[in-house]
């Protein structure tokens, strides 16, 4: 590999699965090829990562750990190979967080057990200190097996720094918040309500940052949103499906993560149970999505999926066949090419640094 074109990217998985934790990978921006360098298991089921600085400008690794009792780690990126942990793990006061996010000096957790978003105030190194805030949500939705109770999926900043988002699979909602960076509370600005039993899981901003998407997961579908930065109001406009017509009719599809391209031409999903990776074109209005093609996910139950910095690059995390596939994406049509794949048993989240 050439060091002049080396990227380095992590990797989380399910301990509870026989995954290795957090796995740190060299990236050869070239040919998309990872390459792993070593892992740790220091918290369990570090499901979902991000990436933060420190005050010193240090890149600064964050996981949940998805388990009962909830908590949040932090991980030195300057290691050769498995992270090094940074300070303490900190409990999120909330069970089973699925998301983090990391915003004017904090970082924040979607606590999908308990229906919650939990903010922890940033220290100088990087590292989290005590929770600060637990914020609730509240509400239910038709699907009674799913939706008894609020599970709060992801949480998010807009583009523009001035709200947080946080997307309710069990409300059918959307929760817009006010942070305060003094104390770490998050205060309730609006709540947008989408179709209900569609069971909403992650959202994804255009470039604009003027429209959002977000995924379903109960239903195969997309809805479209204008978002108003200004006034903070998230406004459905449409809603698309992400699988061609009976498609999903031999196996139930639970899909499990969007992304948007730099340039606000193409929208991907990742589909578990489809096992596929479809591809929507956008147009100028960037309000009409369109179902182009979906490809093969390159093993089965693609928790997630992430772009890579350059935008030539696609990553599945396929949990249940235990692999990190890459693709390379046709910068004409947005469909991703399989060039290759990694073996992470239990993969669920890949982000780069």
């Amino acid at each position: 590999m050439d060091d002049s074109s080396a990227g380095r990217a992590y990797i989380g998985s399910f301990t509870s699965a026989g995954g290795h934790g957090v796995t740190a990978a060299a990236v050869d921006r070239g040919t998309g090829r990872l390459t792993l360098l070593g892992s740790t298991d220091a918290v369990p089921d570090p499901s979902f990562l991000a990436v933060g600085d420190s005050a010193a400008g240090d890149r600064v690794l964050y996981a949940v750990s998805e388990t009962g009792d909830g908590a949040v780690a932090a991980f030195a990126t300057d290691e050769e190979g498995a992270p090094r942990p940074l300070g303490e793990v900190r409990p999120v006061n909330g069970s089973g967080p699925t998301h983090l996010a990391v915003t004017d000096g904090h970082l924040l957790t979607a606590n999908y057990g308990s229906g919650s978003v939990t903010t922890l105030p940033l220290r100088g190194d990087g590292t989290p200190g005590p929770a600060a805030c637990v914020f609730p949500h509240e509400g239910s939705g038709p699907d009674t097996g799913r939706q008894e109770a609020p599970h709060a999926h992801q949480v998010l900043p807009d583009p523009f720094g001035a709200w947080v988002l946080s997307v309710d699979l069990g409300t059918d909602s959307v929760r817009v918040c006010a942070l305060d960076a003094r104390t770490g509370e998050l205060r309730l600005h609006g709540e947008t309500a989408l179709r209900p039993g569609t069971g909403p899981r992650h959202l994804a901003f255009h470039p604009s940052g003027r429209h959002a998407y977000v995924l379903n997961e109960l239903e195969p579908t997309v809805t479209v949103c204008r978002w108003d930065p200004e006034t903070g109001v998230l406004d459905p406009v449409g809603e698309t499906a992400v699988l061609p017509d009976g498609a999903g009719e031999e196996v139930r599809t639970y899909p499990s993560e969007i992304v948007v391209s730099p340039d606000g031409r193409f929208l991907w999903t990742a589909n578990r149970g489809h096992d596929s990776i479809s591809v929507l074109t956008l147009d100028e209005t960037a309000e009409k999505p369109v179902l182009a093609a979906t490809v093969g996910c390159g093993g089965r139950w693609p928790r997630d999926l992430t772009l890579d910095p350059t935008g030539q690059w696609l990553y599945a995390a396929n949990e249940r066949s235990g692999n990190v596939s890459w693709f390379a994406v046709d910068a004409e049509t947005g469909v991703p090419v399989h060039t290759g794949s990694a073996e992470v048993p239990a993969a669920s989240c890949v982000v780069f640094v």
